[in-house]
């Protein structure tokens, strides 16, 4: 897997999910979101994201996204990046 080139495939994929509100991402909470997208190069990546709390009692939410060739290595070590996102809309640690 190109990991640079899936990197920024994980992070332009990542960005609709920082468009959305607070509110939208609660709703999204425990769903688990698939897409296959292909990569400049034309390589082929699946990407999980999911969104849950960050922590027990915590009100921030969490986007986890994971992204792999289909590849066996790569599908047991995908690449991975996340946000957090607290319900006045700012993103935490950045």
């Amino acid at each position: 897997m190109d990991r640079s080139e899936a990197r920024t495939v994980l992070s332009n994929h990542l960005a609709l999910f920082r468009k959305r509100s607070y509110a939208d991402l609660v709703a999204l909470i425990g769903d688990v979101h698939v897409a296959e997208i292909s990569g400049p190069s034309g390589a082929e990546y699946q990407i999980e994201v999911e969104v849950r709390w960050d922590s027990p009692g915590d009100r921030t939410v969490r986007v986890l996204g994971a992204i792999d060739d289909g590849r066996f290595l790569s599908a047991l070590t995908p690449l991975t990046d996340s946000f957090i996102l607290s319900p006045d809309g700012h993103f935490v640690a950045e």
